[in-house]
């Protein structure tokens, strides 16, 4: 019952025989590290590309912005295509298109060749994960089983510790080889991913339970456009909060409207609102995610640029001063791998969260080093609950049919937080860190964490979770 395996007379489940072996899961490892590694591998090369390209933190923020944009939309787009055409198919078309990204960005000889870049790094990496947890629902299916959770947390230990070790790597990469190495390291990861996809992951079963195809009308072509225009418009609004443009709340108004009535009369719609208005679990879920990933992607990018420009480390100095908040987040990913339940941990993440932020409000540039590791410290043990818990709590919540489109809008929410954190940033920075900059930031950041531990502590769902 509950979808455990039937165990045989030697006291082994023939799904552990059958299901879920290495050579399945590792491309989709690999894979699923590209998108969450190039949010922050960045972090750490925006002051040296700024320098090359004669720009300032307010323009290298496009760099952040159009990844997350990019991620944002296609991740739920993509999901629901590996839901409705074959994950597989999904997966494999993502991983040619990081190839070209990777090569665009190497070989840029001016600043908007590395904006088109990343919106291609964006759209391509962005089909791993979703693609991963239907290839994932599908093996479960031939097995009979549910994916055990450990598999599940290897997922989530891989996006999450390539997020962790992002800023280490990419100081390193900038300061051995420069800043393109940022970009031209993607090559060789997806092209070894894609063999390793084409040899291990199966083809893909039937999409419908007649054994044909799904039709095309499943697609929802319209309901996709609606959703990326909206949420396009609303991306924009949320770059330059500095000087907002109200007039796009307008449309975007208009546009969410008409996207929730056609999904309403939708037989096949790409997000199921009857669905999402009466899972309350899940639909928090998605608000705790984006709002925890706004809080540390503003010290993955705020408190990096401050480092450099504040304080005057270099990139690698930089990188390995974050290597404790790299360090914490892994360990802390799979310790909420092994937790029975997601409530304690993600309540620890965000004391933590928190506290981390307040911490930032009394740094400046005298600030001992110790007090810098402890600050980074403070923010790699919320990545490690967070990713881990609220990754666990979708596949707990979300229609098992849906999950790769589930799967991508948790990413959506992550995406539209960490677009929020980089306007953020860039309101507080101008063109250059600096630590009133970082203060203005640091104690935004602590308000959002005290909605976060009360939007937290009053779930009922994690309680039963």
């Amino acid at each position: 019952m509950g979808g455990q395996a039937v165990v045989t007379a030697e006291g082994e489940a023939p799904a552990r025989q059958e299901g879920f072996r290495a050579r399945l899961t590792a491309p989709l490892l690999l894979g699923s590290v590209l998108n969450p590694l190039n949010t922050t591998m960045i972090s750490t090369a925006l002051v040296a590309i700024g320098h090359d390209f004669g720009i300032g933190a307010a323009d290298t923020a496009w760099l952040i912005s159009v990844l997350y944009l990019a991620s944002a939309v296609a991740q739920p787009v993509l999901g629901k295509l590996a839901d409705t055409l074959g994950p597989r198919r999904v997966f494999l078309a993502g991983l040619v298109v990081v190839c070209i990204s990777g090569i665009v960005g190497a070989l840029a000889p001016a600043f908007g060749w590395l904006i088109v870049s990343r919106l291609l790094l964006g759209i391509g990496t962005s089909a791993a994960y979703p693609a991963a947890m239907a290839v994932l629902r599908d093996e479960g299916r031939r097995v009979g089983r549910r994916p055990p959770r450990p598999v599940m947390a290897r997922l989530s230990f891989a996006a999450l510790g390539s997020a962790a070790v992002g800023p280490t790597l990419g100081g390193l990469l900038v300061m051995v080889v420069g800043w393109r190495g940022i970009f031209a390291v993607n090559v060789p990861v997806a092209a070894i991913a894609f063999a390793a996809a084409l040899l291990w992951i199966p083809r893909d079963p039937p999409r419908s339970t007649d054994g044909e195809p799904a039709p095309r009308a499943a697609l929802d072509p319209l309901g996709i456009g609606l959703f990326t225009t909206a949420l396009t418009v609303l991306v924009f609004f949320l770059l330059d909060l500095s000087d907002p443009m109200w007039w796009l709340l307008a449309p975007f108004a208009a546009l969410s409207a008409v996207l929730v009535w056609w999904q309403l009369r939708s037989k096949a719609p790409f997000i199921d609102m009857r669905m999402l208005a009466g899972n309350g679990p899940l639909a928090r879920t998605y608000l705790r995610h984006g709002l925890s990933y706004l809080l540390i992607y503003c010290v993955m990018y705020g408190f990096t640029q401050w480092l450099e420009e504040g304080r005057g480390f270099s990139s690698g100095h930089t990188g390995l001063l974050m290597l404790p908040m790299s360090l914490t987040a892994l360990v802390c990913s799979l310790l909420g791998a092994r937790t029975k339940g997601i409530r304690a941990p993600l309540i620890t993440a965000c004391v933590l969260l928190t506290a981390g932020a307040g911490l930032l409000v009394f740094l400046d540039g005298d600030t001992p080093l110790a007090l810098l590791l402890l600050a980074g410290a403070c923010f790699g043990i919320p990545q490690g609950f967070v990713g881990t818990c609220n990754q666990a709590a979708v596949q707990e919540h979300a229609p098992a049919a849906d999950i790769g489109s589930a799967a991508g809008l948790q990413r959506t929410a992550q995406y539209i937080g960490a677009i929020t954190a980089s306007s953020l940033i860039a309101l507080a920075y101008g063109q250059r860190a600096s630590d009133s900059g970082l203060h203005l930031m640091a104690g935004v950041s602590v308000v959002l964490g005290v909605l976060l531990a009360i939007l937290t502590v009053t779930d009922r769902a994690l309680r039963r979770s």
